[in-house]
């Protein structure tokens, strides 16, 4: 299996050189300093506990995630994969990412000519069990496997599950606006803090119905419902990396855990445990 960043394999070559419609690479239980799949470290690559710089690749990259915490962000966007979880970043799309902890992942690479049934946005999306083992299957191929053969068919297949696949995961949509990514820093600087859309308008210099106007304008939606998403993404990353269901809802200003686990499950239809587990083996059953 091609390891990402691994110039030992003597099958490794940059992905978006390789003259194959869908490519499969992987990485299994190392603590990730690459992990897009380029040869060699460099400020565009996904480090560890360190976001990388925005950056884009000619194919489109399907990243199926087992282990460790994943985060995307794009012009407009920001996502957090869960372990089980996986997402779609289409081709010449700019984007960064960042990792923590051990990684079990790979990374599906489409060309352009075969992406016409794939999503044309970043988008998560969620994971069958059929999916997963196609992706893991597709890894074992060397980069220049032969074409009209099992290899082939295989990853047809699984190009037919990613199209299939529904979407997934907590999306934070992310304002332009400078104010309001001053207002994003201060949130996740102290996600405790009780502090009300005045107390922000005041510290942004401007009006709490300005402010109201500003984030449903960039997010389409309320300020309540946009930070209560801010905080499932800052939960689901602190479970990801093991942090405690109480440990988490006092991190958010909880006053206890049940009011917490009432929220999540309001939002993702699940308890935080259950919704962990299902990701983690693969399944969607919510």
């Amino acid at each position: 299996m091609p390891i990402f960043g691994d110039t030992t394999n003597i099958d490794w070559e940059d992905p978006d050189l390789v003259a194959r419609p869908v490519i499969t690479v992987g990485a299994i239980d190392v603590d990730a300093n690459v992990v897009d799949g380029s040869a060699a470290p460099s400020p565009g690559h996904i480090q560890q506990g360190v976001a990388s710089q925005f950056h884009q690749h000619r194919k489109g990259q399907f990243l199926l995630w087992l282990r460790g915490v994943l985060t995307c962000e794009v012009a407009g966007g920001f996502w957090l994969v869960p372990p089980g979880g996986a997402i779609w970043v289409p081709g010449g799309v700019p984007h960064r990412m960042e990792t923590s902890g051990t990684v079990a992942c790979y990374v599906v690479y489409v060309d352009s000519a075969a992406c016409e049934a794939m999503p044309h946005q970043c988008c998560t999306l969620s994971v069958t069990p059929l999916l997963r083992e196609l992706v893991i299957r597709s890894a074992a191929f060397p980069m220049h496997y032969d074409q009209g053969a099992m290899p082939s068919r295989i990853m047809a297949l699984l190009l037919e599950e990613v199209a299939l696949a529904q979407p997934g995961g907590v999306h934070l949509p992310m304002p332009a606006d400078r104010r309001l990514r001053k207002l994003i820093d201060g949130i996740m600087a102290a996600p405790a803090a009780p502090t009300s859309i005045a107390a922000w308008a005041q510290r942004l210099d401007i009006s709490p119905r300005t402010l109201s106007r500003l984030v449903t304008r960039e997010t389409g939606m309320s300020f309540g419902r946009w930070r209560r998403q801010l905080q499932l993404l800052i939960a689901l990353q602190w479970m990801a990396k093991g942090a405690k269901v109480q440990d988490v809802a006092e991190g958010l200003g909880y006053d206890n855990a049940s009011n917490f686990v009432l929220m999540f499950r309001k939002a993702l239809g699940q308890t935080p445990a259950r919704y962990l587990a299902t990701r983690s083996r693969g399944t969607s059953d919510d």
